[in-house]
């Protein structure tokens, strides 16, 4: 069977965020769903204009001013199951993708791996679930579905701002109209 991913989200190194952010929601009217700091450090700052999409667009820190550094943090493709993630996360593995790293976000199911370039790439899925981003922690994509599933639950529901992702995204509708 195959895959058929769908780009859904691109992630971009800044060099000043604050001005990135403003440019983005007054000339595409993005609004920021969530901001934080990574494990590494950097700060992050998720944007939308779509309710249904937590983040289409990642603004991230740390952009040297290094002449010739490529800006695209990541380069993100939706998929359709848990069936379809392991077997990108198979098949990449098969064709020398490199730093592997299995991931909830508790929103989403992931993997993360740098193609045999070099490019940092996410094959991902939706969860039922929001917690505030970012959020990560490992999980076993080897294991059942409905043991994936509740997995991911229990670690939401211990995570402060958790909601059902249609209360969520109840909530986005709104601040998009506002």
């Amino acid at each position: 069977m195959a895959i058929h991913a769908r780009l859904a989200h691109v992630g971009v190194y800044a060099h000043d965020k604050p001005r990135l952010q403003h440019f983005y929601e007054d000339v595409l009217g993005l609004v920021v769903t969530d901001s934080g700091t990574a494990r590494n450090g950097m700060e992050l700052t998720f944007m939308s204009g779509n309710p249904q999409a937590h983040h289409q667009f990642v603004l991230v820190s740390g952009r040297p001013d290094t002449e010739g550094f490529n800006p695209i943090q990541q380069i993100s493709f939706m998929v359709d199951s848990l069936s379809d993630l392991r077997t990108v996360h198979n098949k990449a593995l098969e064709l020398g993708a490199t730093e592997m790293r299995v991931v909830t976000h508790g929103n989403a199911w992931s993997c993360y791996f740098k193609d045999p370039e070099g490019n940092v790439v996410e094959a991902y899925l939706d969860t039922p679930f929001h917690v505030p981003q970012p959020h990560g922690a490992p999980f076993d994509l080897q294991a059942s579905d409905e043991e994936i599933l509740a997995y991911t639950e229990a670690h939401c529901r211990a995570t402060p701002g958790f909601m059902m992702i249609d209360e969520y995204q109840k909530q986005m509708a709104n601040r998009l109209k506002a």
